[in-house]
């Protein structure tokens, strides 16, 4: 059975889920469904990007991936198909491939929408189940839409660099309220060049180690490790970092609209690792 994953902004208090799901299985019910998920933050690329890329490169060659983020940011005219590291992604052409893959893919086409038919999720869902059911049948990728199309390119949210330090963004906030910075663990390490450091958060917090569980500080006490993708996490044994320590999620439309309402709350989206 082949592998469909589906990842959204939609959430989950409505139908659309499994409409969207009911519209794949119209045209190939022998699609293996997974959720990967679907209450991203509307609008926060650099959270949809960590989401997206650090579960796509643990599936098998020949996955199928749909991403129904910020479909409508403009009025679409194509929907696009890449294919890269032998994984399939079908997404609108928003700049979120790009920051997803940290990189241009290595083919995508243009996937023409019908002029007639109503441009709404559903549709969307049934218009890339068909072309992963043409791939499947051994229709080839160019075959399927505009191999010359240029596409919306967005740049993935990178780390600042000095130095002596590295500051990074927070983006994303998991269940546990466990705060993740884009800091991976190579990237710490070649700026570290084995030096001391210390990481600083919400102007005096501090925090002088890394550790390999949450287990390693006492119940109650703040920790960095880094995670299961490599990313740097700021997290709390039992308890909850983001609410604790006032930390958010960093998100373009909100550091662009609300830079200077957030800098008057005690809300906080970096994280800052000086070396020593």
């Amino acid at each position: 059975m082949p592998i469909l994953t589906l990842t959204s902004d939609i959430g989950l208090k409505d139908f659309l889920v499994g409409a969207i799901k009911g519209q794949i299985l119209q045209v190939n019910e022998s699609f293996n469904l997974v959720d990967i998920a679907h209450q991203l933050t509307p609008f926060n690329y650099p959270q949809a990007a960590y989401v997206c890329r650090n579960a796509y490169k643990n599936f098998p060659d020949e996955s199928f991936h749909l991403v129904l983020v910020n479909l409508f940011d403009a009025k679409p005219e194509h929907l696009l198909l890449a294919r890269h590291k032998n994984q399939y992604i079908g997404i609108a052409d928003n700049g979120l491939l790009t920051m997803i893959l940290e990189g241009l893919p290595e083919q995508v086409v243009a996937i023409p929408l019908e002029k007639s038919k109503q441009k709404t999720t559903l549709y969307y869902a049934s218009v890339f189940a068909q072309a992963f059911t043409d791939l499947l049948s051994g229709v080839s990728l160019e075959k399927l839409g505009d191999p010359t199309i240029k596409i919306q390119e967005k740049n993935p949210l990178k780390p600042m660099l000095g130095s002596s330090w590295i500051e990074g963004q927070i983006i994303f906030i998991d269940h546990y309220e466990n705060v993740v910075v884009n800091i991976t663990r190579e990237e710490f390490e070649a700026q570290r060049k084995g030096r001391s450091f210390k990481i600083v958060f919400k102007r005096d917090e501090v925090i002088e180690k890394i550790g390999e569980t949450y287990a390693d500080v006492q119940e109650g006490e703040k920790m960095a490790i880094f995670n299961s993708a490599g990313y740097l996490e700021i997290a709390i044994n039992k308890g909850n970092a983001a609410g604790l320590f006032g930390l958010q999620g960093y998100s373009d439309k909100q550091q662009s609209a609300q830079s200077q309402f957030l800098q008057s709350r005690l809300f906080y989206q970096t994280v800052k690792i000086f070396f020593e």
